[in-house]
């Protein structure tokens, strides 16, 4: 268990992969923080994360969480996976705010979602277009595009994506009485400087015996350290085994949560840090 201070700093990047096409959530938040770049779409979370382990100098964003939709789980899969050498260089996040697109003057008979807006806005398309045609898609993004090709069909996505693929705002905003956040993970070949961090996530593999979560647990409720997320995944060919993805609030230079790390990993197979990282301010859609 790799529990050193973390000390380089991150280098100029150029290039950053986002989770496209153009006019995605991601697409935004990349826009937005590093406005000046040059960014690169890609078709999946997987193409994100193959896309920048291929050269030090890229960078990339991939959602981690929705608070309807919920867990990404397969941003946390590449990370748990102990071939993927990249490192969590920051935690973004967006207020996302809905829009309606379509045509004006047709009726919407099919309505095209990432299944977290589907999600989310589940009540308000119940009301508003009860008989309505649900296709879910890959990101509000494509949605758009195959909204804007087809007649009486309409998407759920950012009003950037209705100046892309040239289609109306019907509505805007959906649903925003209900807080809508999605979550970003900034990945990268170098650490961050702990002093500008809040933030630490761990893959931890436990033993496949009674009590072992328990163990595992315990040194940081004892120590008083909070764990703000903890993902469980299964492990591909070992049935009832688990890797767990933890996110801990504060960082390893800090000698509480390193003495409670030590400890947690005397009880477990590996404990693995992912990174230690800044939240940066959320943004608005």
């Amino acid at each position: 268990m790799d529990l050193q201070p973390l000390r380089h700093k991150i280098m100029l990047t150029t290039e950053i992969a986002y989770l496209g096409p153009q006019g995605t959530f991601a697409h935004l938040v990349a826009e937005k923080r590093y406005r000046g770049r040059t960014l690169i779409p890609q078709n999946s979370i997987d193409d994100v994360f193959r896309y920048v382990q291929a050269d030090p100098g890229r960078k990339g964003i991939v959602p981690i969480e929705n608070s309807s939709g919920g867990t990404i789980y397969e941003t946390v899969d590449h990370l748990i996976d102990r071939s993927c050498t990249l490192s969590i260089q920051e935690e973004l996040s967006i207020k996302v705010r809905l829009a309606l697109l379509g045509h004006k003057r047709e009726s919407v008979r099919v309505l095209y979602s990432h299944f977290a807006p589907f999600h989310h806005c589940d009540g308000w398309i119940k009301e508003n277009f009860p008989d309505v045609e649900r296709r879910e898609t890959k990101s509000t993004a494509e949605a758009a595009k195959l909204a804007s090709s087809e007649n009486n069909a309409a998407a759920l996505g950012t009003r950037d994506a209705a100046h892309v693929y040239n289609l109306d705002i019907l509505h805007f905003p959906v649903t925003e009485d209900v807080p809508n956040v999605t979550q970003f993970f900034s990945l990268g070949h170098k650490t961050v400087d702990p002093r500008l961090c809040k933030k630490t996530s761990i893959v931890a593999s436990l033993r496949n015996a009674p009590g072992s979560l328990v163990a595992f647990l315990e040194p940081f409720s004892k120590a008083g350290v909070n764990l703000t997320r903890i993902v469980s995944r299964p492990v591909a060919g070992h049935p009832n085994t688990y890797v767990f993805f933890v996110d801990i609030a504060g960082t390893v230079n800090d000698p509480t949560i390193k003495r409670a790390l030590t400890s947690a990993g005397k009880v477990s197979r590996y404990i693995r840090v992912v990174g230690t990282y800044p939240i940066h301010p959320s943004y608005t859609s």
